[in-house]
């Protein structure tokens, strides 16, 4: 039974080290961005040392893709919120009208997540590995969930799934970017109900 409280005690310190360092890492990236996060400042912010770090993400590039997975973790659930199968059973105009408009009010009211993203697109060039990380963790899993409900759903007859998901997600992100990321929604504004309702509008005309 010691032995037992006694690992417990260690995973638990572990783990509470772990989200320190995650915590501060996070802040030290959008503080500085990420090429110019030393492993130094951020075992300093987190108060581990660097061997802890290491020893928990491997190197600045395993800490970064465990920031965005630690990011997006919620993010993914929060937004695409598919559950099979009672989502089949809902009008697909509907399901797509809630999951586009998740997306775009989720990330205008999260500016972390908008600067993270800033520093990813911003840095990509020099670290390709950063942005894959983020295409990996997130664009992918949310292409292929989308992609198998237009496929299950009885409604819908696309004559190419994947294709009409990369034309939402594309639609939707290039909304977000012009309006957010850069600047543009006092010099062309733009409601997200009108975005929201012409998109599924195009997604939706031809359904059975």
């Amino acid at each position: 039974m010691t032995q037992i409280k006694t690992k417990n005690s260690e995973r638990s310190k572990s783990e509470a080290k772990a989200e320190a360092i995650l915590r501060a890492g996070m802040q030290e990236f959008l503080k500085h961005g990420y090429a110019a996060t030393s492993m130094d400042k951020i075992a300093k912010a987190a108060r581990v040392s660097k061997a802890t770090i290491y020893s928990h993400f491997g190197d600045k590039e395993g800490l970064f893709n465990a920031v965005i997975q630690d990011l997006v973790k919620d993010k993914f659930q929060t937004v695409i919120g598919l559950q099979t199968p009672q989502s089949l059973a809902k009008d697909p105009k509907i399901v797509l009208s809630e999951i586009a408009s998740r997306m775009l009010d989720n990330t205008q009211r999260d500016r972390t997540f908008q600067d993270f993203i800033r520093i990813i697109i911003g840095e990509s060039g020099r670290f390709p590995e950063i942005a894959q990380a983020y295409v990996r963790n997130l664009s992918k899993p949310g292409i292929e969930t989308l992609t198998q409900y237009f496929k299950a759903h009885p409604k819908l007859k696309l004559e190419d799934p994947e294709a009409t998901v990369r034309v939402m997600i594309g639609t939707l992100v290039y909304f977000l970017m012009l309006q957010e990321m850069l600047h543009g929604k006092d010099i062309l504004p733009f409601e997200n109900e009108r975005l929201v309702n012409t998109l599924t509008d195009l997604i939706t005309q031809h359904q059975q």
